[in-house]
């Protein structure tokens, strides 16, 4: 049995650890994933950080509002986004990494990229962690590159190929499928070596806005109590499309939606807007 909420027991209370380069770094308070993308086309702020100097600033940025980790994106994986090589992307994050890391040491730096290569570049610059949306799909060296690093793997559910990974599929049971789904890649990812799993459901990515809402609902019971969540829906279109509304005008539906997967036992946020992220895991964290 995968996913039964009636037999399942809620993870709520799981404290975990992941070792990030060799740095312990605990997850019993839930952190912050504060999204620096170095992109002229992500859905909401394209354009805006792809130069490096505004991309330290926003990352400066981001840590004093309170980011515990900095995910970087070289690559936009919005639907009918340009397509970039390894290559391209290692071009497109030149120094910023290690330019990061020295200014910023304490920071937590997340590389989000489905390349092997861009994580092996990622890995000599410094970075704490691989944030995969592709479940090791894209690039078949993936697992044992992340194996070779030591990092901690963030494993997301997508569909299986880069051409179809938005293509909406309407699931019996989405949190029976994205249990299977991680069952059997967290088995591949433990055999290869890869000691540090976090697990992403994947909103955003292949899901409809129904089915969306019902991992929202359903987040305790994702995961198998084994791995820590990690829950990305900040300017995702299942929020703002029902509302009639745009990406930057969703923050309060999206705050009450983090307080949810938050009492559910997510351990870690991934989002674009910080501050107000880390105003609502100190309401959590009062409640609690």
């Amino acid at each position: 049995m995968l996913s039964n909420p009636q037999t399942l027991k809620p993870s709520n209370y799981q404290t975990y650890s992941i070792n990030c380069n060799g740095r312990l770094v605990q997850l019993d308070t839930p952190k912050i994933m504060g999204i620096l993308n170095l992109t002229p086309d992500s859905f909401s702020d394209g354009g805006k950080f792809n130069d490096e100097k505004p991309a330290l600033e926003h990352a400066e940025k981001l840590l004093k509002e309170g980011a515990g980790i900095l995910d970087i994106g070289p690559q936009s994986t919005r639907p009918n986004a340009e397509f970039l090589t390894s290559e391209e992307e290692i071009k497109r994050i030149g120094n910023v990494i290690s330019k990061i890391k020295k200014e910023f040491p304490e920071a937590l730096i997340s590389l989000d990229t489905f390349y092997a290569e861009t994580v092996r570049f990622g890995f000599n610059e410094g970075i704490d962690m691989i944030n995969d949306i592709s479940g090791g799909q894209y690039d078949e060296k993936m697992f044992d590159t992340a194996a070779e690093t030591q990092l901690p793997y963030i494993l997301m559910h997508v569909n299986s190929s880069y051409e179809t990974m938005h293509d909406k599929i309407k699931f019996e049971d989405i949190t029976l499928e994205v249990n299977r789904y991680f069952s059997e890649k967290t088995n591949e990812l433990l055999q290869k070596g890869v000691k540090d799993i976090i697990l992403d459901p994947g909103f955003g990515f292949g899901k409809t806005v129904e089915d969306q809402m019902k991992m929202i609902n359903e987040v305790e019971y994702l995961g198998f109590e084994k791995f820590p969540l990690l829950i990305g829906i900040s300017r995702k279109s299942f929020i703002y499309k029902p509302l009639g509304k745009s990406p930057l005008d969703i923050n309060e539906e999206t705050q009450k939606l983090h307080m949810k997967v938050l009492e559910q036992g997510a351990k870690i946020l991934r989002v674009h807007d910080v501050a107000e992220a880390q105003e609502t895991v100190h309401q959590f964290l009062r409640k609690k």
